[in-house]
């Protein structure tokens, strides 16, 4: 407990002390609690905790508890699960303490649950019907209150910042253990048949095949994110000076997503796009995005490859397949004048074009080191006025409605600068200033802005499209 944070050992032994207080009822006498399918599935749930993988595999055993017995006694069968699970991160004995009372509250929770819905604890055949909404809702609010103490867990003992700890927990949850819910329901049914426990047991093999299903695709999720915040965190150390840029891109590309209506994996895909968009710039070499003055024509051509080279550093990744043709051509402008192909149109695929517009309303709202942020409402009107030529004018459009309907909260905070005095531009530009476009600098992420915009070479950042 040493290496927690004060606020995540206060949190864990509040916790601990409230499972406490839910189980003890279960061993006092005269309670009237079943013994012999008390310790039957406080077995089961042991077996659950040593043999697999995770903790999670033990979930259809807890909920087929919290059918068959009142609210203490399925507190009390879920601590063994908990106590004698596998820890491979420290400190292991608060970790495993953490893990019972987690379980033990939810089961508590779900067992209280489905006796105010209908359900109880001898759960016969004949009510099946009728028992499959108390069952859903059991398994319902032990998904809910496990992602609760889970995100609560992460963010007083791990320090994550609240979107981060919630992000895609409660769903996955919801999940897997609206599938439990219904194995551990016919679990229920079979041990108060005429056939008893032991085929109730027979359950048990199909229940942790689903499980494992689950934990594994919780597992792939989270290695997922993993390797996305290892690459953002590798191009803002790299180039320090547009830190918090890449996800600010990808927030806003969600928004886009979402008021365009896409399906929610793509809408997670794009995010993802937009996270990751400047992942070249780790080919680009860092002299070059931290020059101080302007670049020469052939240092801004080595700049200008960084999404080819973002391509093929995310070739082969399967995940981002999706997202290669956001990272590839987000510098293509509609009028084909972009780079790196010159693509015009719908030729460019419909995730560059969200991407395009998010980089360019986060540079223009951003601090950077030449020149202050712009207000979100003149950066949504020089989009506006890029709109055709430069940017797609349906993206545009949403992302405007977007920002009209739910705001701008960006996720990160630049570290540049401003110069006193200096002035935005507009959005991912040409890799030249062009005449139709005026005040517009060659780079509206932080690059060199061309000499009639600036007066004296920029500190620091002049060289990295953003």
């Amino acid at each position: 407990m040493r290496a927690l944070p004060p606020g995540g050992r206060a949190y864990i032994l509040c916790a601990a002390l409230t499972a406490l207080a839910f189980a003890a009822p279960a061993l006092r006498p005269g309670t009237g609690t079943s013994w012999p399918t008390l310790l039957s599935l406080a077995a089961l749930s042991a077996a659950a905790g040593a043999v697999s993988a995770t903790p999670a595999h033990g979930s259809p055993v807890l909920l087929a508890g919290a059918m068959l017995l009142p609210p203490s006694a399925a507190a009390l069968i879920a601590i063994p699960c908990g106590l004698l699970s596998r820890v491979e991160q420290r400190p292991a004995a608060a970790r495993r303490v953490w893990r019972a009372a987690r379980f033990a509250l939810a089961s508590a929770a779900a067992s209280g649950t489905f006796a105010l819905t209908g359900g109880g604890p001898a759960v016969t055949a004949a009510r099946l019907p009728y028992a499959l909404l108390p069952a859903g809702a059991a398994a319902l609010v032990f998904a809910v209150l496990s992602a609760l103490l889970g995100v609560g867990v992460l963010v007083t003992a791990e320090r994550r910042p609240l979107r981060a700890a919630w992000a895609g927990v409660l769903p996955c949850s919801i999940a897997a253990d609206l599938a439990h819910g219904l194995a551990a329901l016919t679990m229920a049914l079979l041990w108060h048949s005429r056939y008893g426990p032991v085929a109730a047991l027979l359950v048990l093999p199909p229940m942790a095949l689903s499980a494992s299903a689950f934990a594994l695709c919780h597992r792939e999720r989270t290695s997922h994110q993993a390797a996305v915040r290892a690459l953002v965190q590798a191009v803002d150390i790299k180039d320090r000076y547009t830190r918090g840029h890449s996800e600010r891109v990808g927030q806003a590309s969600l928004l886009i997503a979402r008021e365009l209506g896409m399906p929610g994996e793509r809408q997670e895909a794009l995010r993802i796009a937009g996270t990751l968009h400047d992942v070249g710039k780790l080919g680009v070499p860092t002299r070059l995005l931290r020059k101080n003055g302007p670049l020469t024509p052939e240092e801004r051509r080595l700049i200008e490859l960084h999404p080819e080279q973002g391509h093929e550093m995310v070739r082969g990744i399967g995940f981002l397949e999706e997202a290669r043709a956001a990272i590839l051509h987000h510098h293509e402008r509609l009028d084909g004048s972009g780079y790196p192909y010159g693509l015009a149109g719908p030729d460019i695929p419909e995730f560059a074009r969200v991407v395009a517009v998010a980089d360019a309303f986060d540079a223009m709202t951003s601090t950077r080191s030449y020149r202050r942020a712009r207000p979100v409402h003149q950066a949504v009107r020089e989009l506006r006025r890029c709109a055709g030529s430069q940017f797609d004018p349906v993206m545009v459009r949403a992302l405007a409605d977007a920002l009209d309907r739910h705001g701008w909260q960006p996720a990160g905070t630049p570290v540049g600068r401003p110069a006193a005095g200096s002035q935005a531009a507009c959005g991912n530009v040409p890799p030249a200033p062009r005449a139709d476009v005026p005040g517009a600098p060659a780079r509206a992420s932080g690059a060199a802005p061309p000499p009639a915009v600036r007066s004296s070479p920029v500190p620091g950042r002049t060289g990295g499209p953003a």
